[in-house]
């Protein structure tokens, strides 16, 4: 699409926006979880219960084809929340503070603030670690409320206290593993989980009254590690579908992607080798389902309050989740299943609710996409593309999408394909229709040179050196400020 049609539509949209609102701004709803993969049964998984989810899905428009911009939980959540790709930023790793290498930069949720809103959110929205979440995106925020003694951690959340490890932690059983890699049931009632109190602040200031509109954020820590959920959750499970993973699976991957594979590579060998396979697969799917089930708790707070019938609702997850494919565990890859994500917008101006949208989509469409909605300025700096025409005609075109992981190496996506070029040169292409799990990469085969050509064409031409990493500056959580050391 170029500039001016680019425009027109725009337009257009906020046009027909004001129209369907009657000149009242939308409310929006912002739900994100957090390392959920494509394991929810909208998106075709059988082996999972997610009533809730599944049933936003049918009120408003499952983007069932959409991938997060970076397959990590920072460079994602600031891609989203700047409009910005990794790129762009040189925000592409877990330790590099977004807000002094980008002090200029106005996100979601301050634009929103910026522009008449009244902002609010709890849990994890922006990355989890101090100096992340800067106060003045919002006018309220509730912090991260942590369930593990292991994320007690007074140097990187000042406002928790630190907490004896519980009897019986690690509940996996495995010593010396990885301290935040544990799953079980914690001995308390299900109201006392951190998520659970994220959920009971944002159906608590749904309840009260307010003369703006708003932009709600609610961030669950589910499914991320540790998997910790009520007994019930894994009750729901006394069997569980196991991941498939081919001995041979890796032998046709460039070296680069060899490398990204084997990140952490001893946690899968040591879960398969002394029979926790199973068990960890059980935590993560019982921990999508308490996510679930809080989602639902967070849409019926909404349908009881006043603001039900003009608020969007959008839910999301950072980015996917390997559990033992490619002998690999985590995210952290440029493959299907971490970067393949949950995106549901619903609320008013969604036109066929409940048929998917199965053109290729990035979570960076979110931030356009919400101010075509609300009638907010488009920002220039947005490297999205807005979604507003698919949730008007799920025949809408829309471009290919790229993911993002460390310097230079990028996936491109379409419908059909995905094609991997790393730094090195070394390449990776995977026929999504024929080959869903990813095993033949066809990148060698002369027959497709043109098409990794066509597809190299959306990858970014440059690639921002990093910016400095949390170890180069000396910060202070009371004031929120950082000094350069």
């Amino acid at each position: 699409m170029n500039r001016r049609a680019f425009l027109k539509t725009v337009a257009g949209s906020l046009a027909a926006s004001a129209s369907l609102h009657g000149g009242q701004r939308p409310n929006v709803l912002f739900v994100s979880v957090d390392d959920m993969n494509d394991w929810v049964g909208c998106l075709g998984y059988q082996g999972v219960r997610t009533p809730n989810i599944d049933r936003l899905a049918r009120r408003g428009v499952l983007f069932s084809n959409a991938h997060c911009a970076a397959p990590l939980c920072n460079p994602s959540r600031t891609a989203l929340l700047t409009g910005m790709r990794p790129s762009t930023t040189g925000v592409y790793n877990n330790e590099q503070w977004w807000r002094p290498a980008l002090p200029g930069a106005v996100t979601l949720p301050m634009h929103f603030k910026q522009n008449g809103y009244h902002v609010a959110g709890a849990g994890k929205v922006f990355h989890h670690v101090a100096g992340f979440n800067p106060p003045d995106q919002w006018h309220e925020f509730q912090l991260q409320i942590f369930d593990d003694p292991w994320y007690r951690r007074v140097e990187w959340y000042p406002w928790v206290k630190k907490i004896p490890a519980p009897p019986g932690h690690p509940f996996n059983g495995l010593e010396n593993f990885p301290g935040e890699f544990d799953w079980g049931v914690l001995d308390k009632p299900e109201a006392e989980y951190g998520d659970a109190k994220a959920v009971d602040w944002a159906s608590g200031f749904l309840e009260r009254r307010h003369k703006q509109p708003f932009f709600l954020a609610v961030g669950l820590w589910h499914p991320h590690i540790p998997m910790f959920a009520p007994k019930s959750y894994f009750d729901l499970y006394p069997e569980v579908r196991m991941p498939v993973a081919p001995e041979d699976d890796l032998n046709d991957i460039p070296r680069v992607g060899q490398e990204l594979a084997a990140f952490r590579r001893e946690e899968h060998r040591r879960i398969v080798a002394e029979g926790k396979w199973k068990e960890a697969v059980r935590a993560y799917l019982a921990s999508i389902s308490f996510a679930d089930a809080l989602l639902g708790r967070m849409l019926a707070a909404l349908d009881r309050s006043a603001y039900a019938r003009n608020t969007i609702v959008v839910f999301w997850s950072d980015n996917g989740w390997h559990l033992g494919e490619k002998q690999h565990w985590h995210k952290s890859t440029l493959w299907e299943r971490s970067t393949h994500v949950p995106l549901i917008i619903a609320g008013p101006g969604i036109r066929a609710p409940g048929a998917p949208r199965r053109q290729t989509v990035s979570l960076l469409d979110v931030y356009p996409t919400l101010c075509e909605l609300c009638g907010l300025p488009m920002r220039k700096e947005l490297e999205g593309e807005t979604l507003s025409p698919l949730l008007r005609d799920p025949k809408a075109r829309h471009r290919p999408v790229i993911s993002t992981h460390e310097p230079g190496n990028h996936a491109a996506l379409t419908e059909r394909w995905r094609y991997i070029r790393y730094h090195d040169g070394g390449e990776e292409l995977y026929d999504r229709v024929n080959d869903p799990n990813e095993w033949k990469n066809l990148a060698a085969d002369p027959q497709y040179e043109s098409l990794k050509k066509e597809l190299a064409q959306w990858m970014p031409k440059n690639n921002a050196r990093p910016v400095p990493e949390r170890t180069a500056y000396d910060f202070d959580f009371a004031s929120h400020t950082w000094r350069r050391k």
